[in-house]
């Protein structure tokens, strides 16, 4: 294993300080906690604070996203472990300017539990407290971790668009509301070139031959749907846009927004490539994307491949979400 760190034990740690002393426009840390808020939080006075995290590895997932238009506070758990209950709830009293907070939770079963717990902790402080699961992949029913679908990249689109209707001041309630309605629209699916290595573990989380692929693996090395030689970028496309369509039709009626995401060492110019052959074949189906974001947004670490979200965007407000200005460290 070769990275560049200090003790393994000390990642975490080292890695949040190192991001809010680089980024204090952006965000702060809670004091005693793993956890950062907007470093211009009072200036959330009177709007719902939204809080999301989960273990670290999938940078700049969840902090990267913290600041005016996005997040109010994330929590990063050791790496791909979730974040403590008493964390959670630090960030969700941090983050209550008196309005309510909303969580947007990744379906892996420690997140859920762990932020379900702080949910019931704040509630008893009288802090109001709604929350969506994102299940966005599509690719295995159940795996480890988890009772039914993923929370993946598509998380990311779901902290945009509730992030930009908070900022324009919607309530707790009609932020629940957009989150339920836009999540069912929202579909993710992924390649793995190669595995992801924890720094506390030592060696990867599953091993690919050199010609090898594994299409849907998850981003905690969780496993896929099936392995095979290596493909080129216009038939990784094939394969990712089939099994997207199969889950949800696409069709050239319907405006579409589309995140082309690294998995960590997945260079951008392979990044572009693969967008390159994604719009042709969508041109194909006569869809033009209305909306794209290509590079890392959630991470495993350093995973090579590609995850590919489409959001069917059939309500015209979820593209002004989208396009919504933000002031992040990543967006």
């Amino acid at each position: 294993m070769k990275k560049i760190i200090n003790e393994p034990q000390n990642v975490v740690s080292e890695m949040v300080d190192g991001l809010v002393r680089s980024y204090p426009q952006y965000l702060e840390k809670i004091p005693d906690t793993e956890a950062m808020i907007r470093s211009d939080s009072a200036s959330m006075k009177g709007k719902v604070g939204i809080v999301s995290g989960g273990g670290s590895g999938h940078e700049p997932s969840h902090a990267g996203f913290i600041g005016k238009g996005m997040l109010t506070a994330a929590v990063a758990g050791q790496v791909f472990t979730s974040p403590t209950p008493d964390q959670i709830y630090a960030a969700i009293k941090a983050a209550d300017q008196g309005r309510g907070v909303f969580l947007v939770i990744k379906n892996y079963s420690g997140d859920v539990m762990n932020f379900d717990m702080a949910k019931d902790l704040a509630e008893l402080d009288d802090i109001k407290v709604k929350s969506i699961i994102v299940n966005d992949d599509i690719a295995v029913e159940d795996s480890l971790y988890t009772q039914g679908r993923r929370g993946v990249a598509g998380t990311v689109l779901m902290h945009k668009i509730v992030g930009a209707a908070a900022d324009q001041g919607a309530s707790l309630a009609e932020i629940e509301t957009l989150a339920e309605k836009a999540l069912p629209h929202i579909s993710t699916i992924a390649v793995a070139l190669s595995a992801a290595t924890v720094p506390e573990v030592g060696k990867p989380g599953f091993t690919l031959a050199d010609d090898e692929i594994e299409y849907g693996v998850g981003i905690h090395s969780e496993p896929g749907y099936r392995r095979e030689k290596i493909k080129t970028s216009q038939k990784l496309v094939t394969e990712l846009l089939d099994k997207l369509d199969q889950n949800q039709p696409l069709q050239a009626d319907h405006q579409y927004a589309v995140l082309v995401n690294g998995m960590g060492a997945t260079p951008l110019m392979e990044q572009y490539i693969f967008s390159h052959d994604l719009l042709d074949q969508l041109a194909a189906k006569n869809i033009k994307p209305v909306f794209m974001k290509v590079g890392n947004y959630m991470t495993s670490i350093e995973m090579a491949g590609i995850s590919l979200t489409l959001f069917d965007l059939v309500d015209s407000e979820w593209l002004k979400y989208l396009t919504y200005p933000v002031e992040t460290v990543a967006w």
